[in-house]
């Protein structure tokens, strides 16, 4: 069995000081899809510790986004961004690592990815959709790849997008008034959907409402559990099938958080 967990650590160095260390040490998983990770390579090695394969890309923008990969597993190749006219609000986004399974004629590409919010009507948006094209593009590439029998893929991490009413508990008070709840948007997911991939969160998880996987920090919403379903773990056809659990690692307590995403957890039989 594989164990592929995807959490928005918001911040690796205050994540470990608020327990994620234990986290890992309990969950065990052999790979792990890390965003927000705001750090260099060096202070993400040091925390993590040894046994793992990493691949990162640290954003350009001091303090904002990257994303990493760590693998228990050896990587055969490693793919980081998505081209070589990222601007710079763009780095730190996108992480592909190759890994060579037992048993399996052909490589699972697990990646992590980060598509930063928005706000509606600035230029921020405006940046938000650019992103989602790139992304949209190479998802395209890798699941025609997953198609052609070349690879199976997994895509995991925080789309700051929901799908549907059933994953943000006020659908009513934020549908096409707030990022990451427009029209426009899902759009994106749709496009997804259509070209093969699969949501394994929803699919192994239940029809809803949630499970959650983001809450604000301000306020009750932990506590009542008004939250935002938009970290994901999307599989080409080939992986899904062997996907056998999925579940969200939400804390107890709102003072035993160590982000304000929970893990996304999925078990994979290989």
């Amino acid at each position: 069995m594989l164990s592929i967990a995807t959490v928005n650590v918001n911040g690796i160095r205050a994540a470990f000081k608020r327990g994620m260390d234990a986290w890992i040490s309990h969950r065990r998983p052999e790979v792990l899809l890390l965003q927000e990770v705001r750090a260099n390579d060096e202070i993400l090695a040091d925390h993590l510790g040894d046994g793992w394969h990493i691949a990162h890309q640290a954003c350009d923008l001091k303090g904002r986004a990257g994303v990493a990969v760590a693998s228990r597993l050896p990587a055969s190749a490693v793919r980081v961004g998505l081209g070589d006219d990222e601007p710079a609000v763009d780095t730190g986004r996108w992480v592909e690592m190759d890994l060579d399974l037992p048993g399996t004629d052909r490589p699972l590409t697990v990646v992590s990815v980060y598509v930063h919010s928005g706000t509606v009507g600035t230029d921020k948006m405006d940046a938000k959709y650019a992103h989602l094209e790139k992304v949209t593009a190479r998802m395209s590439a890798l699941a025609e790849q997953a198609r052609a029998g070349e690879r199976d893929v997994v895509v995991g991490g925080d789309i700051n997008i929901v799908h549907r009413d059933v994953d943000i508990k006020n659908w009513k008070g934020n549908h096409n008034k707030t990022s990451g709840v427009l029209d426009e948007e899902i759009a994106y997911l749709e496009k997804w959907f259509a070209d093969d991939w699969v949501d394994l969160g929803r699919r192994l998880g239940g029809d809803g409402p949630g499970p959650y996987t983001w809450w604000s920090w301000r306020g009750k919403a932990f506590d009542n559990d008004s939250g935002w379903r938009i970290d994901y773990q999307l599989a080409t056809p080939g992986a899904a099938e062997r996907a056998t659990t999925a579940v969200v690692d939400r804390a107890d307590a709102y003072d035993q958080r160590f982000s304000d995403h929970a893990p996304v957890v999925v078990t994979y039989d290989v």
